[in-house]
């Protein structure tokens, strides 16, 4: 099975740092854009709902992160790699307030990779 979704070891640590502060029932979302600038927001679940048209990539750090089904459609074919920057990320996103902010970054996944991913989609009907 394909990662679509990995954590550099600084992301990982912010993540435990958060589930520290706020408990381990956390979540994340690939933000589209707009006011919270295409970012990987993490969110307690009673601040975000996830909706049947959310794609759960997998986990990091043990926390689910999910993408919309139309924002998915243009991240299909990478690996988003989340790493964290000093600075202020997404106004939404809990490490707002730690002077750190998560960052997405990606690489196009391998011809074996996406065979694979296009399969699994298959089989969810995506």
């Amino acid at each position: 099975m394909v990662q679509r979704v990995i954590a550099t070891p600084a992301a990982l640590e912010l993540i435990e740092s958060l589930k520290a502060q706020h408990g381990p029932a956390l979540l994340f979302h690939q933000s589209g854009g707009c006011c919270d600038n295409s970012a990987a927001n993490c969110y307690l679940p009673s601040d975000l709902t996830i909706g049947a048209y959310d794609v759960r990539l997998g986990e990091i750090g043990g926390v689910p992160f999910y993408i919309s089904a139309s924002q998915y459609q243009y991240w299909k074919h990478t690996q988003l790699i989340i790493d964290v920057v000093e600075g202020h990320g997404g106004t939404f996103s809990l490490e707002g307030n730690t002077g750190k902010a998560f960052l997405t970054r990606s690489r196009l996944f391998e011809d074996a990779e996406m065979a694979e991913v296009e399969e699994e989609d298959r089989a969810a009907g995506r």
